[in-house]
């Protein structure tokens, strides 16, 4: 059993798939570049070439084990869906992963949990 306040440490976010491409000599692992909002702006640069300051996509690396459910990755792409962002990178088959995909099983193939609506990329589950 895990009780409330445990729980409550994992952060759930929506992420947009922005890229999916199958990992080499593997049958189950996808690696996915996923968005999730928006980082905080780099601070200011002393060569004032006006790129800092402005917020910059929060796109992760993301191996997740789904392939056999997912062919096609491609099929993948622009897909929102539940993500948990705040677990310790992992290096997986030499990738590093900073996020788990969370998905539901029905036998041997896994479905994606997705929003019904329209969610901006990072929005927090609660």
């Amino acid at each position: 059993m895990v009780n409330l306040d445990e729980f409550r440490k994992v952060e759930l976010r929506i992420g947009r798939i922005v890229s999916a491409e199958k990992v080499p000599d593997t049958e189950k692992l996808l690696k996915l570049g996923v968005e999730f909002g928006e980082k905080n702006p780099e601070p200011a640069a002393p060569s004032g070439d006006g790129a800092a300051g402005r917020p910059l996509p929060d796109v992760r690396q993301i191996i997740s084990g789904i392939a056999q459910s997912y062919p096609d990755p491609a099929v993948l792409v622009g897909v929102e869906c539940l993500f948990a962002t705040n677990l310790e990178p992992r290096a997986i088959k030499g990738l590093e992963s900073r996020g788990m995909i969370l998905t539901v099983a029905d036998g041997t193939r896994l479905f994606l949990l997705s929003p019904t609506g329209a969610v901006p990329p990072g929005t927090q589950a609660r």
